[in-house]
């Protein structure tokens, strides 16, 4: 079965009313899915975004460096002063990309996107 992203994120952004942005990023850097929540204020606009996507991108890139060590990564999580950056893959292509106000229940959160990539067989 076939994740609808768009229905994906949208409960993600319902989810919780700490989540300010969810979106699916292919491995080109291209947002496929998601957006932000209309009544927050946008720290990030433009190029800005697809900066953090890449960034995102990059991270996780790295990291799969030592995977032959450490195992493959399940999430990464940074925290900033002004908001928390999530990233989940969900296979080798896409990377399901979340923010949130700091201090959110980012644990919580990632165990839905979880469980919900699950339905589909991820």
């Amino acid at each position: 079965m076939a994740i609808n992203y768009d229905e994906l994120t949208k409960k993600i952004l319902d989810f919780d009313s700490q989540v300010r942005f969810a979106g699916v990023a292919n491995s080109k850097g291209e947002l496929v899915a998601g957006g932000q929540k209309d009544d927050v204020e946008k720290l990030l606009v433009g190029d800005e975004v697809k900066m953090s996507i890449h960034y995102a991108l990059q991270k996780r890139y790295l990291y799969t460096n030592l995977a032959y060590k450490i195992g493959n990564e399940t999430s990464s999580i940074t925290e900033y002063e002004k908001v928390t950056m999530i990233s989940i893959p969900i296979n080798s292509n896409e990377l399901f990309l979340i923010s949130t106000e700091p201090r959110a229940d980012y644990l919580k959160i990632i165990d839905t996107v979880r469980s919900e990539l699950d339905l589909y067989g991820n």
